[in-house]
C-alpha cells in the first residue's frame, strides 16, 4: 500500500521555525504536501481554500494568538489535528491547547519536538 499523502499547514511568524518544521517533517514524510502561513489570519484563509489534515501552530504571533486561530479552525474543520508549538510553556497555554484537543509541543523546534507532533497527528482517536 502506498504511503498516505497528507497536507500539513505550518503556521509560525518565524520563517526559521517554519523551515525547520518543514525539513524535519519531509525527512520522514517526503510524500506530504506542506503549506505555510505566517499568521493566524493567513492560516484561516489557507484552511478555507485547501483540505488540510494537520497543522502546527505557534501561539505568539502578530494580530491573532495561535490558540484563537486554532479554535476557529477546529470549529470550521473539526477533523483537523493540531499541534501547538510554543516557547510559552505556562500551564494556562498547555491547558488551552488540551481543551482544543491539540497537543502542546515546547519550542525550540527539534527533531524530537516534530516527532511528538507527528505522533499526535497519526494517532488514532
Amino acid at each position: 500500500m502506498p504511503p498516505s499523502i497528507k497536507t500539513l499547514l505550518i503556521v509560525d511568524d518565524s520563517r526559521v521555525s517554519r523551515m525547520l518544521i518543514r525539513a524535519f517533517v519531509l525527512a520522514s514524510r517526503p510524500q506530504w504536501i506542506i503549506i505555510e502561513a505566517a499568521s493566524g489570519a493567513e492560516a484561516l484563509e489557507v484552511v478555507g481554500e485547501n483540505r488540510v489534515d494537520f497543522c502546527t501552530m505557534d501561539i505568539n504571533m502578530p494580530g491573532m494568538l495561535g490558540t484563537d486561530a486554532a479554535e476557529q479552525m477546529i470549529s470550521r474543520h473539526p477533523k483537523i489535528r493540531i499541534a501547538i508549538f510554543s516557547g510559552n510553556i505556562q500551564d494556562c497555554q498547555q491547558s488551552r491547547a488540551a481543551a482544543l484537543g491539540a497537543v502542546f509541543v515546547a519550542k525550540p523546534v527539534t527533531a524530537k519536538s516534530v516527532a511528538q507532533a507527528l505522533e499526535h497527528f497519526e494517532s488514532i482517536e
